[in-house]
């Protein structure tokens, strides 16, 4: 496990904000782990920023070797967004998960 940062702020439900493809975003972290190509991976529900797709609000999955500026906010969020998967499929490990 490389990103402590993320594991504590899905453990306390807070709100991260970061670059990703040039771009600033806002999520919700439900679940860090190593997905199935071998990569350190997050699955996250955008709530605010930018994405390449123009798409958002939406479930993604970063890779974490791309995230730039990571930083944990003070914001919370209690409610489980519908769609949320526990012991996601994409991941062959899980460091950490709602």
């Amino acid at each position: 496990m490389r990103c402590p940062e993320l594991v504590k702020a899905i453990h306390e439900r807070r709100l991260i904000t970061f670059r990703y493809d040039g771009l600033t975003r806002k999520a919700e972290p439900y679940t860090y782990g190593i997905n199935k190509k071998g990569h350190e991976a997050l699955s996250a529900f955008q709530v605010a920023g930018f994405s390449k797709s123009g798409n958002r609000p939406m479930w993604r999955l970063y890779l974490i070797s791309e995230m730039r500026n990571l930083q944990i906010t003070d914001e919370t969020f209690s409610a489980v967004r519908s769609g949320y998967k526990r012991n996601d499929s994409r991941m062959e490990r899980i460091f950490a998960q709602i």
